[in-house]
């Protein structure tokens, strides 16, 4: 054997070890990298499972939220509808007094057959109830001797007038209120023309 061959021997040996050492090596690498995935894995299992519970926490909030509103209608409702019911209740006790002094005038009335009487009781009825709608807001408008406005009259005649000037209200054939700063009934008046 010559010292070339003998070399040549050695040299798969130097190889094999070489080989065996990157095998080790890649195995090692593979094994990290596979460690490192296995805990990322486990990291994003952790986080996915951490989302899903705070899905499910603002889940139940959203529906909570949702029964709570629902209920808050549902109450609104109801107290509105109460609200209208007895609107007027506040208005029809100021009115009961009135009714009770107009049935006492026309009894009285009835038992003496006396006008005299059930014409002051009419008249003091008449005071009295005027009185219970004025502290409700409602005033009368005064229209004759007014310029005519669409907004508070509603023209039902027209006639020549030497003493007045066009669009004057002459006559007030029924009378118009307001309701606050509101037209509750506009005047049904006679306009000059």
């Amino acid at each position: 054997m010559s010292a070339n061959d003998q070399t040549m021997e050695d040299q798969p040996t130097v190889t094999n070890i070489d080989n065996e050492e990157q095998q080790a090596h890649t195995n090692e690498t593979t094994s990290e990298q596979a460690g490192e995935e296995q805990a990322a894995q486990s990291t994003s299992d952790a986080r996915i499972a951490e989302l899903e519970r705070q899905v499910e926490e603002h889940q139940q909030r959203y529906l909570r939220a949702q029964a709570d509103f629902d209920n808050f209608r549902r109450r609104t409702a109801k107290e509105r509808e109460e609200l209208a019911q007895y609107a007027t209740m506040k208005l029809i006790t100021q009115l009961l007094p009135v009714v009770d002094n107009f049935e006492r005038a026309v009894t009285a009335a009835k038992q003496n057959n006396d006008f005299e009487a059930l014409s002051k009781g009419v008249d003091m009825v008449s005071r009295q109830f005027n009185q219970v709608l004025e502290q409700e807001g409602l005033k009368p408008m005064e229209s004759v001797g007014e310029p005519f406005n669409p907004e508070y009259h509603q023209a039902v005649m027209q006639e020549q007038s030497a003493d007045h000037e066009e669009g004057i209200v002459l006559e007030e054939l029924q009378k118009g209120y307001m309701l606050k700063d509101k037209v509750l009934r506009p005047a049904m008046v006679k306009v000059s023309g």
